[in-house]
């Protein structure tokens, strides 16, 4: 830890912020059309918790913390992504946002892939009223495409990018209402084989893949673990019939390549290497989806070190990647109830107590929640935390109101940008606006027309480069044929 003249030194001397302005004064614009899409989603991962987890990450090193750079903190374009009502609520869930930053529309509670003229549990709402993702709009213009989640891959925000539902929670048939069935409505399992070849995919959720009953390979005695569908389909075999490779298990996965890192750091490495052989290019998203949990269940030190590990991959995938080809994305789909608190002294835990008691002669932790289950009143009193150790990664921080399940938050969450045509992402504006804003840097979807003065200028101010910007069917067509590769776990 730095000693008090050290910390002088850093924060009073004027040099520091001289760089940052002279880093502001020579930033440029980079122009180029996007080869590649890179998307990490914080699932929950407000400001207050990319500011807790910077400490963190730092207190983890083995300094104060407060000074700690995360990567995502080096992206010279930085905005504010109003989440600020899905479509009838002011607050969201995944299931919407999902929707609003990977298709580019608003849309109301608990649907994935539809307009706001779906409704929530009703299936025939859904029909004709499906919307594409950024996802597709990539693989319709040649490149390849992944999913790398650390939560289920039918999960919502996965979901949003390749399923159309009008609930979040049909994840396999035997979730389906009868009005759905007899509606005609796919689950969203099924969906993930059926509606958009997706080359790697990456996550939890075999139950929801094999039939009722079925054993899963990694846990057989684990009556949880066992297969969900009541159509008796084994997608996993149907995926299998395709041509196409199957991981089950990390073991199986690290034989690919023996190198050891963490998690999401690795997989999220293992998706680029596979999708970067296709010379048009990918779409990769990367979720970091149990800050989210954390934060459900009012455990603050899971959801922190869970946003350290997603900002370690996003290292990872700015060492593999170019950025004058390659627009990276750092974002959230939401906040949490989710307060810093207190006047802690420098380098004191981030998951420790404020040193000034309350008014009721009582230590409370610098992290708390406005709402969730860390509400314990005895005798009108709050719990006496002096001899609780709540840096514990199961502590489970105290709120204010008490819930079974903590809350989302509805304030504005950050975008960090890099890369080509980042500097679109500065300012505020709504997070429909997220998947447009990519689709004109890579020329994909509908609005393309100012990719062929692009490439004009290309060719006049450089021909060679032209080559990069050659990726999209409708300007040359190509085939690029690829083995689709999965990890599906528990």
């Amino acid at each position: 830890r730095m000693n008090h003249q050290e910390l002088l030194l850093i924060f009073t001397k004027p040099s520091s912020a001289q760089n940052t302005l002279c880093s502001a004064l020579s930033r440029k614009h980079n122009t180029n059309v996007a080869k590649n899409i890179l998307l990490f989603l914080g699932d929950g991962m407000g400001v207050t918790t990319i500011t807790a987890a910077r400490i963190l990450k730092g207190q983890l090193q083995n300094r104060s913390g407060e000074e700690t750079i995360m990567n995502m903190d080096t992206f010279p374009f930085v905005g504010l992504a109003k989440v600020t009502h899905s479509f009838l609520k002011s607050i969201p869930d995944s299931a919407a946002t999902a929707t609003a930053y990977l298709c580019g529309v608003k849309t109301n509670l608990n649907t994935v892939g539809v307009s706001a003229a779906a409704r929530n549990g009703v299936c025939r709402s859904q029909k004709g009223n499906e919307v594409t993702s950024i996802l597709k709009w990539a693989k319709d213009a040649g490149k390849s495409v992944g999913i790398v989640t650390t939560t289920r891959v039918q999960h919502a925000t996965p979901a949003a990018s390749y399923a159309h539902s009008a609930s979040r929670t049909w994840y396999s048939d035997a979730d389906l209402p009868t009005s759905a069935v007899t509606g005609g409505c796919l689950d969203i399992a099924s969906q993930l084989l059926r509606n958009t070849d997706i080359d790697v995919i990456i996550g939890g959720g075999r139950k929801y893949m094999t039939p009722k009953g079925f054993p899963d390979p990694e846990y057989p005695t684990d009556l949880s673990a066992q297969g969900q569908r009541k159509d008796n389909r084994n997608l996993v075999n149907e995926w299998l019939s395709l041509i196409r490779r199957l991981w089950w298990n990390k073991t199986d996965f690290d034989a690919v390549d023996p190198e050891k890192t963490d998690y999401l750091m690795e997989i999220t490495e293992k998706a680029i290497r596979i999708l970067k052989k296709n010379p048009k290019g990918f779409f990769l998203l990367v979720e970091g989806g149990r800050i989210d949990q954390g934060h459900h269940d009012s455990r603050a030190s899971m959801a922190l070190h869970e946003a350290v590990a997603l900002d370690d991959a996003v290292a990872r995938g700015l060492e593999l990647t170019n950025e004058e080809e390659t627009l990276t994305v750092v974002t959230a789909d939401h906040s949490h109830a989710f307060t810093f608190n207190g006047y802690p002294f420098r380098g004191n835990s981030i998951l420790g107590k404020s040193p000034i008691f309350a008014m009721d002669f009582l230590p409370y932790t610098t992290l708390m929640y406005g709402n969730g289950p860390g509400i314990k009143i005895t005798d009108n009193k709050r719990p006496d935390i002096r001899n609780v150790d709540t840096t514990d990664k199961d502590y489970v921080q105290q709120s204010a109101a008490p819930l079974d399940s903590e809350t989302h938050g509805g304030e504005d969450v950050a975008l960090f940008a890099r890369g080509p045509m980042a500097h679109l992402y500065q300012g505020v504006y709504e997070q429909s606006y997220i998947p447009h804003a990519m689709a004109f840097a890579a020329c994909v979807g509908t609005n393309q027309e100012h990719c062929w003065s692009m490439i004009l200028m290309i060719n006049i101010i450089s021909p060679h480069t032209s080559s990069l910007i050659n990726h999209n069917e409708s300007i040359k067509p190509a085939i690029f044929v690829m083995k689709t590769y999965i990890l599906i776990s528990h």
